[in-house]
Formats: structure tokens, sequence, C-alpha cells
């Protein structure tokens, strides 16, 4: 799910057909390696123990009919013609989706409505007459905060199972492939060699994540192709071999006359026909690797065609052989003459398959982590030419060690079909709520519209879920016991990161108190570049007031960075930082908020200094050329207005073209063209932070400023332009420091139990024992220096 083939072609309105279809071809091993090894165990799963099929076939038919109305149904229907269209700037996904939301409804917990995060050309707003004919079902979801939360828990459980998909689907898949060694052995060699074999290959397949999937991605389309190709003759072979009337099967009526006849059984053995579909969320969850219509193109026309012939093929030999439950399986389908080959590109397919959803797994909780939801992890970027391939050291170890133990623990296909189904369909209603809010508050159609979708395809996925949790002491209940557990985790994590953004909102410094620190007071300015880090984008962060109070002394040049994640999936580089100034141009003080989209990985420190000084040079440049004689300006620390020009208050986006008279993009063309600032209000609560909507017309009065390789752009630059500059670079030679605050988080006296636990206890070790701040914005440890501060919350 980590592969990016080229984000350039994510449109399919301007790619030929030629490009659609070589990315159709390459979305095979990514997108749907794990949706095309299901036959390997879902009619081994189905008939575990819960059915056993007549003379009559009536049940392998109607196992057949469930089959392929489940596939037409889901991934066809739902996913193909209706889900992937609910695009976030073409990205999809459980994230994508809540992010959507969250900018068209004021239902996030973040601050996520600042204008540091609508100064971007990616986030999209409702039009105002769109405001205006708010549906009342908007307005209760932004009235009520209990709402915001459930939607939050909402999202979390589904990423919750995303991870848990993560963790039985490389199990099941190899150890369905590997199987297959059985009818090459005797049974009691079987059962000691399928289990050792099986967590080799998962050990080498984890072992081999930190080189990243680019450097075997080429070979993992070719082996799905193969393996599609495969089934897909298997099946016409055993179609018209043994049982060329199994079409009938396909008609509804055979559901039916299943239900009735196998009674509970039957209903229960749904859990098993359910993987089926296990991997359809791939095919939204990747849909910004590629594009619509190369999804599209190879699910309806190879992916689809093949495995309703595999499955037919399936049913037509086991209604003329009739074997025992344990006999049932994948391979006693295929012809004993290319059973070695089939076994051969079944093991490479659940392989491509596993590497899929771990590649997956990686990206979702890098977005968890981006949006405050997940304790910090260290992200690696394997790749410095394809975008978004991550590898995550702790939780590839932590993954290999729970798929090893599941091996173990379960060790037949029952029992890790059980737990990977309900994890399946637990994502899949998720996903189907959160659609449906899309169709209402997004798409604007008729709250009709929306609760036929969520009925429909709810209804269908609810009956699956119910047949798969009446299994929870056969294998269900680890799904479950996993998602409670990361849960509990991320929503404390979550709460206590808002709780100290309050904490630090609430205790900022005025500017006046900064401006008049000085010799008079002891302090003194030191040579270097001082990066104050901060969640704050306005104000004096309490860690800096701290650290002058213990150290009278702070860097000649002073930047406090925000680095803030917008809910945005990607932010172009020419708007990344958002640059401005603190005090007056004498000060050398300026605040810098550089912005992330949540599936955007951050670059390494060297190359973040250096574009941060880049930018803080091109600021200066512009600052001065274009915007003395301005009549307006905003000022930053009391939120007015004024006449007067200043430069300490306006804040650009500084991107990396070339810098001339002309802006390169411009948010609102009604502006006048001297509008390149923005202001950001002072706020007096968090409440105002999280819905604050941008001021008056400056909401739009953004222009990108570029940057600028040639000094003498501007003929008129003066003298305290060259030394505000020769500051900036005599700094950057003295070197940089990291000042970060330190944390230690408390709850304040007379919380509840639960409170208490969860930050004093349950935050605090997360803390400790997770990563530091540090770590996850890559500073070099002998650049760090650390504040310590303690939120009483």
């Amino acid at each position: 799910m980590d592969l990016d083939y080229g984000k350039c072609w994510n449109s399919p309105k301007k790619d030929s057909w030629k490009t659609v279809l070589l990315l159709a071809y390459q979305s095979l091993g990514v997108v749907y390696g794990d949706l095309s090894i299901s036959p390997l165990y879902v009619y081994k799963s189905t008939f575990a123990e819960d059915i056993h099929h007549s003379e009559t076939n009536e049940e392998i038919f109607g196992v057949l009919s469930f089959i392929f109305w489940t596939l037409t149904l889901v991934p066809l229907f739902k996913y193909v013609f209706i889900v992937l269209r609910a695009d976030d700037n073409g990205e999809g996904g459980t994230f994508a989706l809540y992010s959507l939301l969250c900018r068209h409804a004021k239902v996030s917990l973040l601050p996520n409505r600042q204008v540091a995060d609508e100064a971007l050309s990616t986030y999209k707003l409702e039009h105002p007459l769109e405001q205006k004919n708010s549906s009342k079902i908007k307005l209760l979801l932004e009235k009520h905060k209990s709402f915001h939360t459930a939607l939050l828990i909402l999202v979390l459980l589904g990423t919750c199972m995303v991870i848990g998909d993560g963790l039985l689907t490389p199990a099941i898949s190899v150890f369905s492939a590997v199987s297959g060694l059985e009818f090459s052995m005797s049974k009691e060699h079987h059962q000691y060699a399928v289990i050792p074999i099986t967590c080799f290959i998962l050990v080498c397949l984890f072992a081999l994540q930190h080189y990243g999937t680019h450097r075997i991605g080429f070979f993992f389309a070719p082996v799905v192709l193969a393996w599609l190709v495969c089934i897909s003759t298997l099946g016409v072979y055993n179609i018209f071999h043994w049982n060329p009337h199994v079409y009938v099967a396909l008609s509804p009526y055979y559901m039916f006359k299943f239900l009735k006849k196998t009674g509970r059984n039957g209903w229960m053995s749904l859990g098993g026909m359910l993987l089926c579909i296990t991997g359809s969320e791939a095919m939204f969850a990747d849909l910004g690797h590629f594009s619509y219509a190369a999804i599209q193109i190879a699910f309806t026309f190879l992916v689809y065609p093949a495995l309703i012939l595999a499955y037919m093929g399936q049913a037509a030999y086991l209604s003329k052989h009739h074997p025992t439950s344990y006999q049932i399986g994948f391979y006693v389908s295929v012809p004993e003459s290319v059973r070695w080959p089939v076994l051969i590109i079944a093991i490479l397919a659940s392989v491509v398959g596993s590497q899929a959803i771990i590649s997956g797994t990686f990206s979702i909780i890098n977005q968890s982590q981006s949006l405050g939801c997940f304790p910090r992890v260290k992200v690696v970027h394997t790749s410095d030419k394809i975008h978004g391939q991550i590898y995550i050291p702790e939780i590839n170890w932590m993954l290999m060690i729970l798929c090893i133990a599941v091996t173990l623990g379960f060790r037949d296909t029952k029992h890790m079909g059980n737990a990977s189904g309900l994890a399946v369909m637990a994502v899949m209603l998720v996903t189907t709520c959160l659609t449906s809010l899309v169709i209402i508050l997004c798409w604007h159609k008729p709250p009709i519209v929306a609760l036929c979708f969520l009925l429909f395809f709810g209804s269908i996925e609810l009956l699956y879920f119910s047949a798969s949790l009446i299994k929870f002491r056969d294998g269900a209940w680890l799904p479950i016991l996993l998602a409670l557990f990361l849960v509990t985790i991320m929503f404390v994590w979550h709460y206590a990161t808002i709780k100290k953004y309050e904490y630090d909102l609430h205790n900022k410094v005025s500017l006046e108190w900064l401006l008049a620190l000085g010799p008079s007071l002891g302090i003194a300015r030191v040579p270097g570049i001082g990066l104050v880090f901060s969640d704050l984008t306005s104000g004096i962060p309490a860690n800096f007031s701290r650290f002058v109070t213990n150290l009278p002394a702070f860097h000649r040049v002073l930047v406090f960075v925000c680095v803030k994640s917008v809910p945005v999936p990607f932010v172009p580089p020419a708007e990344r930082y958002l640059v401005g100034r603190v005090g007056p141009a004498a000060h050398r003080s300026y605040r810098c908020i550089v912005r992330y989209g949540y599936r955007d990985v951050h670059q390494d420190v060297d190359s973040f200094e250096s574009e941060l000084v880049e930018r803080l040079a091109n600021f200066i440049k512009y600052d001065w050329c274009h915007t003395h004689g301005m009549g307006n300006s905003y000022n930053e620390d009391d939120g007015s207005r004024s006449g007067v020009s200043s430069n300490e208050c306006r804040l650009a986006v500084i991107g990396t073209a070339a810098l001339s008279g002309t802006p390169a993009f411009e948010l609102d063309e009604s502006v006048q063209p001297a509008s390149v600032s923005v202001g950001f209000p002072t706020v007096e609560s968090v409440t105002d932070v999280i819905e604050m909507e941008p001021i008056g017309v400056l909401e739009r009065r953004v222009r990108f400023a570029i940057d600028e390789s040639e000094p003498d752009i501007c003929p008129e630059i003066d003298v305290q332009l060259r030394e505000e500059l020769e500051d900036i670079y005599t700094a950057q030679q003295a070197g940089t420091a990291f000042i970060i605050g330190h944390s230690h988080v408390r709850a304040k006296q007379g919380s509840s139990l639960l409170k208490r636990l969860a930050i004093n206890y349950g935050y605090n070790f997360l803390r400790r024992n997770c990563r530091g701040p540090d770590v996850a914005l890559k500073v070099p440890p002998a650049s760090l220096l650390e504040v310590g501060m303690v939120y009483v919350v």
C-alpha cells in the first residue's frame, strides 16, 4: 500500500490510455495482492466445522452464490463505483475520509481550521452558498462535542482494525500457501513442517522491510498477474472438466436455500465466506498511489473475473468429489501435474499480499502520528525517489513477533480466518459510516441518499460482522482485544496532546515581554540561530520563557518554529513554509510555521535547517522589497488592524521558485495585489482556536512569494537589508540550537480517577518509553537544548 508510482499521474482526466493501463498493471502488486490470494483459504474456512455438504450440492452452490454476490456488491459496487469517489485530493483511506469531514464541518478535536491551514491550495472549503444551506445533520454534529469524540473513536477503531489486519493477513496467507505441502508428505510430517516453514518465511519477510519495497517492487505486479492467470485457468479447467453447470449457483436463490437448510450453522459459516473480500479496503487506501481509472479497470476487467472463475472452479470440483471438511482447500482442486508450480506461485503471491498490508500498516501509523493520535515512533524514508515509502522499526518487529505468535498459537486456518474476518468487516463498517457522512456533508446529497447507502451496505456488512463476532472464543477475540488496547493508547495520547496544547495556549507570553528582554535585565544575545519549537502559531511559548529564566541569554537570531499537521494529504513544497517577523526587524526574531499533510514524511534535519535559513533570507528580501509603504497591517499580538506600516505581523508563504514581482499563486483574485500577508489573531481560549474562522477579508489575503537566487533583483535594497541578511548567514555559520520542551504532564487536583490514571500513569509511561520529540524532528543530539516543563492539565 505504500508504493507511490508517480503522484503526477493522479489526474485520470489528463492521463492517456497507455498511462492508465500501465498504472492498472502496476496496481496489481500493490492493491490486489491481499484480495487475490483469498481463494487459498475461503472454502477451507467456510467448511471448517459448521456445515457439511451433502450429495445434492446445495451447500456448495449456496456458498458459491454468497461469494459471488459478496464480491459483486462490496468491492465492485460499493468501493469501485461509490467509495473511490470520496477521495481527499486524490487520497483514500480512513484518515482521508476523516480529514474531508473535518474540513467541511467543525468536528475535529484538533485546531485544524486556522488560517495556517486554509492558506493552502489543497485546502478546499465549502462555497459560501453551501455554508448557508448547511444541513441539520451538520449543525447537530458541530453543536455537540460528544459527536466529535465519537467520530474520532470511530476513526481510531477503524485504524486499529487495519493494524490488526496487518498482523493477521501475513499469518493466514503464508500459512495457507505453505499448507499445499500436505499433498507431498504424510499428515504427521505435514503438521511439523508447515509451522516452521511459515515462521521462517514470515521472519524473512519482516527482516527485509528496512530495505524498502522499491527495491523489489518491480517483482510484485508480475507475481500477482501470474497468480491471477493461474487461478482463472484452473477455474476454467475445473468448470469444464467437472461441472459445466456450476454457473446456476450464481442465482441468489441458492443463498436463501442455503440458509434455510443449514440454519444457525450456515449463518456462522458466513465468517469464512467474508474472507473473499479481505483486501478490498486497499483499493481505497491506495487510491493516491495510482488513479481512480487505473484501479477501476484493474479490478473490473482482470481481478474480479479471475476471482469469480477461481471460486466457480473450486465449487465445480467439490460438487463432484465431496471430500471431508479437513480435506477441503485450494490445493485439492489443483491437478497433481501442476501442483508444485502452483504451490511456488501461491507462496510468492502470499508474500506479495503480506508485503502490501505491512506497508499499509506503516503508512496508517505514520498518519495517526502526524495527527497526534499515536505515540512518537521513528519513521525512516526508504526511498529518495518515490515519496511515501516508509519503514517504522518498532512497529515492524512488534508485528513480526505477534505474527509468529498468532501462527504458533492458532495453528490452523479456521481460527486465523475468524480473527481476520472480524477485523476486515470492522474496517468496512467504519468506511461505510464515514462515507455516509461524506455523502451529506461533502457531496451535499439529501440525507435519504446517505441513509439508503448506509442501510444497504451496512446491513450486508453487519450480517457478516455478527457471524464473525459469534466466534469470539474461536479466534475473533484477538482483533477485538488488540483494537481495545490500541484505541486506549491512541485516545489517551490524543487527549493528553489536546490538553498540552490548551495549557500552552493559556500560558503563552506576550510580545511585549520578549521585546523588553535586553542588557538592562542582564539578558545577553549569543551568536547562532535558536530554533524554539512549539505547537503555537502565535504568541511566545512558555518553554522559551522558562529557558530565559534559567539561562539569561538567547541567540542572536531567534526563530519560533511550529511544525503543524494540516488536514490535507500532502502540502506542496512551495507552500510548506509560512514565515513572518516577531517584533521589529532589529530584534532578529521570526516565526516559521512548517506545514505537513498527514501523508507527508518529514525531511532530515540537515535539509530542514538549510531550507529554513533559505526561506528566512527569501522572506527578508521579499518583505523589504514588497511590503514597505503598505497601508494596512495586522497586529499579531493584539489582533487589531492598524494603519502603520509594520513588518512584525505579516506572515507570507515562501516558495522555492524564482522571486519575481508577480506572485506565483493567489487564493482570491479579487484581493488587491498589495495584499501579501495573512493575519493570525490571538485568541482567548482553545475553543476559539479550534473553531476559528479567518477574520474578515483576510481569510484569502495570501500570495505565495517565490524564491530568488539573484541578490540584486530589487535595486533599492538598502544597508539595513544587507545587514539583516548578513546576520542570518553569520548566525548560521555560528551554529544552530534546537530548543524543545521536555514535558511532564500531571492531572490537576480534583480530577477524576480515570483522568488521573490516563494522564499520570498512562501518558507519562508512553512518553518515557517512546521516541522523544527530538527523534521525531530528527534533531542532532549535539544541537539539542531541552527545557523541562510541567503541564498541569
